[in-house]
């Protein structure tokens, strides 16, 4: 019996991918020679999953990639390997932030490291890990949550490829859980690879000027009250309690100095910072690009892995598309998140401007269906529909994708010029 639902996702279509991988991509084979194929009828509401991805006729790209081949293109031709925050990466993909919550932080989160790791692609622990469940437990020869997922992922990724990412919060900052890490002996093959990054976390997409919020109960909600507030919102007959962290307060000249504060005490960790849909996305990763960041993450409203108020959840934060225009061309790496499970959004992400996209509810679904290699299949699905997506293109690279490689339909000029030029193309997103 699986132990996570995923309301509003498509958790189906992800746990039969994390059964069977690459055959998913595809219809049933036995429906070969029987069935008759077309366009899913389904609605789409999400402005990112409304365009259409257009090949061109003429693909002056795939002609260079034939003379350099002296032979035609293929899909296995396309190279998805990148560079994601300063990090080396198999595939324009990473494995988001689970937070502090029961299901982010226990064995699934364990075995979703083991496998980021065997796959080669980035890995972000979330905030709170620390304040919560602590950096040790009963002892100093006890690993904590946070260390285990690092041990996880350490012992199965390969040379030169991927990386660990560690949130911070207020409260985590009050914790030093960076100091922690970056003065920890068992942190330095991370460090003296270039695989260590401390990421500063603004917000995030579930639930935009809220911090991490959790359901506690009994001894749990009596220890976490002294760093906390833990509220009574069940009932007075309820145990349970609402545990919620603070998202920080925020200004331009307060981020310079923190992303000056990152790179000055930690010199041989990369630094990222992440941001919630807000409306002033365009101005925030740009004033954090100048400040040195090595990497942006937009959390579009469509993200989430954790609790959040369901006003939230529906009503507030920008969708991912909208964060996407209003940053626009990109002045350094940005990675993108929020409901991303297949390789037609992460395509259409990736087209306007992002380097690598992240699995968070999609991961973990995954690992519940198979915590051995659940997202390896899942991953690998996701791996060849982007070779496919993006041979059709006549591209062979992750970032030879532009906007240009986008339609969309709710365009004002779609019926004349579904093209366009790039920037009104990325400006009809919404």
């Amino acid at each position: 019996m699986s132990a996570l639902t995923a309301p509003g996702f498509p958790e189906r279509q992800i746990r039969a991918r994390a059964r069977r991988g690459t055959a998913e991509v595809f219809p049933a084979a036995g429906s070969y020679g029987a069935e008759l194929f077309g366009p899913g009828a389904g609605d789409r509401a999400d402005a990112l999953d409304r365009a259409r991805i257009a090949p061109p006729v003429f693909m002056p790209e795939r002609l260079e990639k034939l003379i350099e081949l002296a032979r035609e293109p293929e899909s296995g031709d396309v190279d998805l390997t990148t560079r994601t925050g300063g990090f080396g990466a198999s595939l324009p993909l990473y494995l988001s932030a689970f937070g502090s919550t029961r299901a982010g932080s226990g064995d699934l989160a364990v075995h979703a490291s083991r496998q980021a790791g065997r796959l080669g692609i980035p890995m972000v622990i979330g905030e709170n890990m620390v304040p919560v469940h602590g950096y040790r437990r009963g002892g100093e020869a006890t690993r904590s949550a946070l260390l285990d997922r690092i041990d996880a992922y350490l012992e199965a990724a390969p040379e030169g490829v991927g990386g660990i990412v560690v949130q911070q919060s207020t409260e985590d900052a009050d914790s030093e859980v960076w100091n922690l890490l970056y003065s920890d002996p068992a942190t330095r093959p991370l460090l003296e690879s270039g695989r260590l990054a401390f990421e500063l976390k603004t917000g995030q997409g579930a639930k935009p000027g809220l911090g991490g919020m959790t359901v506690v109960a009994g001894a749990e909600a009596e220890q976490l009250a002294g760093r906390f507030t833990v509220t009574e919102v069940f009932g007075a007959d309820d145990d349970r309690r609402l545990r919620c962290a603070t998202p920080g307060t925020f200004t331009d000249e307060i981020l310079r100095q923190q992303l000056r504060f990152m790179r000055n005490n930690f010199p041989k960790a990369r630094t990222w910072v992440k941001f919630h849909p807000g409306r002033d996305i365009g101005d925030a990763a740009r004033t954090a690009w100048a400040a040195g960041a090595d990497a942006v993450t937009v959390d579009g409203a469509e993200g989430g892995t954790g609790w959040a108020p369901r006003v939230f959840l529906d009503q507030v934060g920008l969708p991912l598309a909208e964060c996407l225009r209003r940053i626009g061309r990109p002045e350094g790496c940005l990675l993108a998140s929020g409901g991303m499970w297949e390789g037609g959004r992460a395509v259409r992400a990736l087209a306007l401007g992002a380097r690598a996209v992240g699995l968070g509810r999609a991961a973990l679904v995954a690992v519940d269906e198979d915590p051995e290699h659940g997202l390896e299949r899942l991953v690998e699905s996701v791996a060849l529909e982007l070779r496919l997506l993006i041979g059709a293109l006549g591209k062979y690279t992750v970032t030879a994708l532009g906007p240009e490689d986008l339609w969309w339909p709710d365009s004002p000029d779609a019926g004349s010029s579904p093209l366009g030029s790039a920037q009104p193309a990325v400006g009809a997103a919404p």
